[in-house]
């Protein structure tokens, strides 16, 4: 009996200190939730069972409940790390869709290791070495029978126990950093992940029905979209910024249909939310948990959008887009969006880089190739819907250099010590401009050729506003809006007013291309 007890002891310690060290580690989050007495009675639950269920199934491979504990530990430690990271950056904690990117971090390290940084990276490996270490080394392998009595007893009764609490689960906002506040984190992942299972998106209203309309498109305008990666006009920021970084930029404003700040879904990264707001035109309302990645629910679900609109009138439809297809799930997504063509990484070389990715130079010889029926000439006649998501002007921007030479023209005066990262994205930034002013002289070719002209529209709007802590604290933050234009061949301005500069969100941008778009 005594070494029953004694057994039972060696399980019994590890777990309830396992346990109490998973509440204690929930306090070194950013933001910080509430303590665990304070949250709803269920979250305690969610909190419990998951523990347990998870400590099980380590214990189920390790038969040694501490390496479990410090197992469990580790990882969590890995997610309060990352969360941090995050939020620095992103200003949004670590939520569970986010589980996603552990694959694509491997996959595509540079898009984010740099920001986690290296002194988190040693803790994480340091953290679970000494979980290894002190497994396997200090630690017996529990007896047989108490090894296969915690499981037959762990095992069914916390999953039990998390079919009962995901029935009861607490209402949440979808505002992130408050749910989490009042969850913790475990109830956090729950509540986030079961309502990502239980709702769809609702399309109801939505503005891309297809619509009961002549299919003749031979007088209707070529359409290009750039999602220009990072773009907004920093110029803000600070008065020794050389106002000519965005020359092309600031003439198309004066003779734009509509121009203005654009509120986007997105700071510093989460492009695929803005993304989807532009081609599905959903509000965050609509969406509801899905606007937090909307391509998960997109590649499995078909629904209303701007290019099965455009296609339904008959247009030819591309994307081109510097980087491999499958991320974000752009590969199953837009084919169900009514994507004809996909240019994607495969179509460029080394040598169109310009810094860490694909120049925008390179990726307007892709579209102009297009637009002149270079690539698919099959259907010549038919007008392109061309949407272009760039990547140059892409972080981590403190991976790149650049000379004092270079940076000095990009500023009235010499730039202060700590803008560096301010100075690479004002080269990239000029770069983008260069690439508007080619489409929208392109356009304007193509729609004074003689013999078939062809209007054309251009859409330019950035994604969200450039990571850049250092800078920001410097000079000032930005509030998160960034810039947009809609600009039109001369044939049509002179039949369609300009609208005044506004401000507008991101899902009433393709409406408002589209009032541009009404073919005379």
């Amino acid at each position: 009996m005594v070494v029953e007890m004694n057994a039972l002891w060696l399980l019994l310690t590890p777990l309830v200190v396992g346990l109490f060290g998973s509440f204690l580690m929930e306090l070194t989050l950013k933001p910080v939730p509430v303590v665990c007495y304070k949250r709803p009675r269920i979250s305690l639950h969610l909190h419990v069972y998951t523990w347990l269920l998870v400590f099980a199934l380590v214990l189920l491979v390790v038969r040694r409940p501490w390496f479990a504990v410090f197992i469990l530990w580790a990882f969590q430690y890995l997610v309060v790390l990352v969360n941090q990271a995050k939020y620095s950056s992103l200003r949004e904690p670590f939520l569970v869709q986010d589980f996603d990117y552990f694959t694509d971090a491997i996959k595509h390290p540079r898009l984010y290791l740099p920001f986690f940084g290296i002194g988190r990276t040693v803790a994480v490996s340091l953290g679970f070495s000494t979980a290894v270490v002190l497994g396997l080394r200090l630690e017996n392998a529990l007896d047989l029978t108490l090894w296969l009595t915690t499981l037959g007893v762990l095992l069914p009764g916390m999953l039990i126990g998390l079919l009962w609490a995901n029935q009861r689960l607490p209402a949440v906002s979808f505002s992130p950093e408050a749910d989490l506040i009042a969850l913790g984190q475990f109830g956090f992942f729950w509540t986030y992940f079961s309502a990502e299972q239980r709702t769809d998106i609702d399309v109801h209203n939505s503005a891309f029905n297809p619509p009961a309309m002549s299919q003749n498109t031979t007088i209707a305008a070529n359409i290009v979209v750039v999602q220009s990666e990072s773009f907004f006009d920093p110029r803000s920021l600070s008065t020794a910024i050389n106002t000519d970084v965005l020359t092309h930029f600031d003439a198309l404003k004066k003779q734009a249909y509509a121009h203005g700040r654009l509120r986007v879904p997105a700071w510093g990264a989460n492009t695929v939310r803005t993304e989807c707001g532009f081609l599905t035109g959903l509000t965050a309302q609509q969406l509801g948990i899905h606007q937090f990645n909307p391509y998960r629910s997109l590649a499995k679900n078909s629904l209303p959008n701007l290019v099965s609109y455009l296609k339904h009138l008959g247009y030819r439809t591309a994307c081109v887009h510097p980087y491999p297809s499958h991320f974000y799930l752009r590969d199953q997504v837009y084919p169900r969006l009514g994507f004809d063509h996909f240019l994607d990484i495969k179509e460029f070389t080394e040598q169109q880089k310009e810094g860490q990715y694909i120049g925008d130079a390179a990726v307007t010889e892709k579209v102009l190739a297009l637009l002149e029926a270079k690539i698919a000439p099959e259907q010549e006649r038919t007008p392109w819907f061309i949407f272009v998501i760039t990547m140059e002007n892409h972080g981590p921007l403190h991976l790149e250099k650049i000379s004092t030479e270079q940076a000095a023209e990009f500023y009235t005066a010499p730039p202060e010590t700590g803008l560096e990262e301010l100075s690479v994205y004002l080269r990239h930034l000029k770069n983008a401009d260069s690439m508007l002013n080619l489409l929208q002289k392109s356009l304007q070719t193509l729609a004074d050729t003689a013999d078939q002209p062809r209007a054309g529209l251009l859409c330019w709007y950035g994604d969200h506003v450039p990571i850049m802590e250092s800078v920001y604290q410097q000079l000032s933050e930005p509030d998160g809006l960034t810039d947009y234009l809609i600009w039109q061949t001369r044939s049509q301005q002179t039949q369609l007013a300009s609208l005044t500069e506004q401000t507008i969100d991101i899902s009433t941008l393709a409406t408002t291309l589209l009032k541009a778009s009404i073919p005379s």
